[in-house]
């Protein structure tokens, strides 16, 4: 059996805030050969806003997401000649957005929610492992065969109590062979970037973490099926199917699960949510276990100055599916790592959180060429040793991001000023 250790290996981010900024307007979008839809996305009967809601140009692969308060930003090139933008959110009817080739701001979206609750006879005759253990079977037909080049966009913050101290983005390529083979020979390149830090000696800190841009690869469950999906895995974990929820229209098991062997390294709990007809895996959320704190930090923390002690709070991971041509592709990326550190000698400890997330906003299939692996970010680099400083106003042109939120938007603000 792999340790935890073989099973993460690579998902490592360099944690390292220097001095030395650049004041620049931020977020600022040029117009060229595109043109921009903003808005936010909400619940039709409640009103609120929904996060992590997948924004799409129809018919195509060119898309983004909504941020943490339901606001999006899609840019559609004239040349594509969209008629409308798809909006679909877990739960919730697909709703299909018209455009007509002129920008627009301020729209506002309306999801309405919509249940299938299964039959109970059905969803008390299944047996949850065989169903998880059918899907594993199912990977080779519902994924991708060919190799991939996908594009999409990563961002990375850390915040220092409730203050962001490094802001780190970048446009990003992602080569995947086919999900019948392994992690060999996926890589990702850093395409263009940029990063804003922290200038204050008191907000330094070096440690080794779950997360940066190689994310994409070994947080995709389904391809890597070391995190909990092997045949030697699954067997560790005891489930449960207790609902069922639609997802793009179509009805999904919504399959719980949790630890239920000991064993030398930390494991996880979650849900994974399954396509009832294809048995396609469309979104896996999943946290670290925390029961035993020194195997949770085994798991996630890779190196610390001697005299710094560490303590995990939470790690947790969300990835998602989106179906095309009727194969399920690779759409959502996000890790959130909790962490208290503090000094020897010193009276109160320092709370950290860093999210990692990459949402896929196009690629190609078929003739995709590997990334050459000088060009290859390697799991031992940095982000903000790759990219540059906030100094173009026009930095991101006409590629997708995710829309930044206020207060990411003030924070920036600040770290411009000191």
């Amino acid at each position: 059996m792999k340790t935890r250790i073989n099973q993460i290996k690579g998902i490592l981010l360099v944690v390292l805030l220097i001095s030395g900024i650049t004041p620049v307007t931020l977020w600022s979008q040029a117009t060229k050969d595109f043109y921009a839809v903003k808005g936010v996305v909400k619940d039709k009967v409640s009103q609120k806003t929904l996060e992590y809601a997948s924004v799409t140009i129809s018919g195509t692969n060119v898309g983004t997401i909504t941020n943490s308060r339901g606001e999006f930003s899609i840019k559609i090139k004239n040349s594509m000649n969209a008629k409308s933008v798809e909006i679909s959110h877990l739960g919730y009817a697909t709703f299909h957005l018209p455009v007509n080739g002129e920008s627009a701001k301020d729209v506002t979206v309306y999801l309405t929610p919509k249940s299938n609750l299964l039959d109970e006879i059905t969803v008390y005759s299944l047996d949850p492992q065989g169903l998880v253990e059918k899907a594993v079977s199912k990977i080779k037909n519902n994924y991708s065969g060919e190799d991939n080049l996908l594009s999409g966009f990563y961002r990375e913050t850390i915040r220092k109590r409730h203050s962001y101290v490094n802001v780190s983005e970048a446009i990003v390529e992602i080569f995947k062979a086919p999900y019948s083979e392994g992690l060999d020979r996926d890589n990702v390149q850093i395409y263009k970037g940029r990063k804003l830090i922290s200038p204050k000696l008191q907000d330094t800190l070096l440690v080794r973490l779950l997360g940066g841009p190689n994310l994409s690869l070994y947080i995709d469950v389904v391809k890597n099926p070391d995190l909990m999906l092997s045949w030697e895995n699954i067997p560790n974990y005891k489930y449960e199917i207790v609902e069922s929820v639609m997802i793009d229209e179509r009805p999904h098991y919504v399959v719980y699960f949790k630890p239920q062997v000991t064993l030398p390294y930390a494991l996880y709990y979650g849900k994974m949510y399954i396509d009832k007809e294809s048995l396609a895996f469309s979104r896996i959320e999943f946290s670290l276990s925390m029961d035993d704190e020194t195997k949770a930090t085994q798991a996630i923390l890779k190196r610390k100055p001697m005299s710094m002690r560490f303590k995990p709070e939470e790690v947790s991971f969300l990835v998602t599916y989106k179906l095309r041509n009727g194969l399920s592709n690779l759409n959502y990326i996000r890790s959130e790592v909790r962490f208290k550190c503090d000094w020897r000698r010193r009276l109160f400890s320092t709370n950290y959180t860093v999210v990692s997330e990459t949402v896929i906003t196009g690629g190609k299939t078929g003739d995709a060429k590997r990334i050459p692996n000088k060009l290859a970010f390697n799991a031992n680099q940095s982000l903000s040793d790759k990219v540059t400083n906030f100094l173009d106003e026009n930095f991101w042109e006409d590629y997708n991001i995710i829309e930044p939120e206020a207060s990411l938007e003030s924070a920036v603000n600040r770290l411009k000023k000191q």
